[in-house]
């Protein structure tokens, strides 16, 4: 009959006990163990619940929830990014708006499920890393096992005869494992040595990387901000938070942290393929700008081109757009000027024809003398072709037309109810008249004039400016998360690439009086590196300690006949398949 512990189980066998130990620390990765649901209670449900979450495989299902999770906010419009896509959304879906709102699916990386899952996220990958990198730390501080008793167990494995000293042979063969960069050192009768640490070392780099990953992203998520701007040329922009066009921001930033500074457009360039298959294609999209850093920086020059902002300080300033802004001066009946300034226009199409509203909201009176506004419908097109008048043949300015719909009346701006800039509310005006009693609308090229009826002022298109859009970006925690990609990467090829395994070298004396030496590696993971690695360590130690003749067959009741070969060849353990 067996004997079996206290506890039921059948103890090791010494010869596996052995072997254990051999294969002990190969990886820090902790040792999962079934609970004992019998008598865990309330602090065993909690130990076991921690080792779940801190475990590989939640990591990995929460990590591919976290992506599973950053798929709607690509899909559904969010309104952190875009309102007006979010208002057109519920109003085409009026029965999914209501569900995904309570989904939080129009705020995916600030809802409670998305919070929740990075949380766990977090707290799994720090609870997984500091065990394991204290434990790391005690093997680099500790020596590799000693030999087990039967070396010939082991996946790789040789042994031969030399007329060599054991103790020459050991030496022998700490030189040379030290000299192959193993961690090695005399135990007993057999020289113990590992290698191959750095496979644990990009393990935990890589885990520590997605940490700082994460701690990144929160970091730029809670602090960051985002502005846009449209700049005509001459214009310029202070960066305060009501100077910006559209803003939006982090929970935890606040005004303090934006950075001082400001500039001005001095010109815009843009340049276009002129023939060809890609003509229209842009070339050269650039913005000339004078900038100052603070209250009393100096002015500094710089171009801001498509994908290579202006950094100035943590600030980066992106050029996003551009188009065309028409100069305009209003008249009144009088000859009196009520209104110039250049209009930018939104472009339409790749040909940047571009549309518009000018408003005069105070000073004009018309011919009687009676205060109105004015609202005038702008279509603006910068190479106008005959034949083809409601669309420009080109983006740049080769012969622009500029055409006109005056209103007068009341645009509604005093009504308290926001409206945009673009858009004319033609809800409380009316059409000027031509002669011949249709609505009036004309082209104007640069330096003309459209005459209002009966003396009631005039509109000059005086030429054209253009204008460009630029996106102020802060958003901390770029260099962290760049930083931790590249680690990320670089360990997780450490981890996949580097083994880790161990190489024995045992000599003693036979009963014959002849030296016996065994070599014998393992390594983490089933890989053909470790038969050839040991058998390239053979060869140089067989060179320095070569083979001695077979023994007579008296001498074959010698324990180690079965085992003895007359070279370093090496052979796979017992009971596996020859490689």
């Amino acid at each position: 009959m067996s004997k079996t512990t206290t506890d039921g189980q059948t103890p090791l066998a010494p010869d596996d006990a052995d072997l254990g130990a051999a294969r002990s620390q190969l990886s820090t990765a902790p040792k999962e163990d079934l609970p004992n649901l019998p008598a865990m209670g309330v602090i065993g449900w909690a130990r076991w619940f921690w080792r779940q979450l801190t475990s590989m495989r939640v990591a990995l299902l929460l990590l591919l929830l976290l992506s599973l999770g950053a798929i709607p906010g690509s899909l559904i419009p969010q309104s952190g990014i875009d309102e007006t896509k979010v208002a057109d959304f519920r109003k085409a879906h009026t029965l999914l708006a209501p569900v995904y709102d309570k989904l939080g699916l129009f705020h995916v990386y600030s809802s409670v499920w998305f919070s929740a899952i990075y949380i766990l996220l977090f707290v799994s990958l720090i609870g997984c890393i500091v065990p394991r990198t204290w434990q790391f730390v005690g093997q680099l501080r500790g020596r590799p096992p000693g030999a087990p008793r039967r070396l010939t167990r082991l996946p790789a494995y040789t042994t031969w005869r030399t007329e060599a000293e054991p103790e020459q042979v050991r030496e022998a063969a700490l030189a040379l494992l030290k000299k192959r960069r193993f961690r090695a050192h005399l135990a007993g009768d057999a020289v113990a040595a590992e290698k191959g640490y750095l496979r644990e070392i990009g393990n935990l780099a890589f885990h520590i990387a997605l940490i700082v990953l994460l701690t990144a992203f929160a970091w730029g998520q809670l602090f960051k901000s985002e502005g846009n701007k449209l700049v005509v040329e001459g214009d310029g922009f202070s960066n305060t938070l009501i100077s910006y066009d559209d803003f939006k921001s982090g929970n935890l930033f606040t005004t303090d942290d934006l950075v001082p500074f400001s500039f001005t457009l001095d010109k815009f360039t843009g340049t276009y393929e002129a023939s060809g298959p890609n003509r229209g294609t842009p070339r050269t999209y650039q913005a000339a700008l004078t900038y100052s850093q603070g209250a009393y920086g100096k002015d500094k020059k710089d171009l801001v081109k498509v994908n290579e902002p202006l950094e100035i300080g943590n600030a980066n300033v992106y050029l996003t757009a551009h188009g065309y802004a028409p100069l305009i001066t209003v008249r009144d009946g009088k000859g009196n000027v009520v209104y110039r300034d250049a209009v930018p226009l939104l472009p339409l199409d790749s040909n940047v024809t571009s549309t518009g509203v000018i408003k005069v909201l105070d000073g004009y009176k018309n011919a009687k003398g009676v205060s109105e506004q004015l609202g005038i419908s702008a279509f603006f097109l910068p190479t106008y072709t005959k034949g083809s008048e409601t669309a420009s043949t080109f983006p740049g300015l080769r012969n622009p037309v500029l055409n006109l719909t005056p209103f007068h009346g009341d645009l509604g701006v005093d009504s308290g109810i926001p409206q945009s800039v673009y858009q004319l509310d033609k809800a409380h005006v009316k059409e000027f008249k031509d002669s011949k009693g249709a609505q009036l609308r004309e082209n104007l090229r640069p330096g003309q004039t459209m005459k209002l009826p009966n003396a009631a002022g005039s509109v000059t298109y005086e030429g054209t400016k253009q204008w460009a859009n630029f996106q102020v970006v802060q958003q901390p925690g770029t260099d962290w998360a760049l930083g931790g990609a590249l680690v990320a990467i670089f360990g997780l090829a450490g981890s996949l690439f580097i083994q880790r395994r161990r190489v024995w070298v045992r000599a003693v004396r036979g009963a014959d009086g002849v030296t016996v030496v065994e070599m014998a590696g393992l390594g983490r993971s089933e890989s053909a590196k470790v038969p050839e690695e040991l058998g390239d360590l053979a060869g140089i130690l067989y060179d320095q300690a070569p083979g001695a003749s077979e023994p007579d067959d008296d001498a074959g009741s010698s324990d180690q006949d079965d085992t003895t070969t007359p070279d370093p060849e090496v052979l796979p353990a017992e009971g596996a398949e020859t490689k």
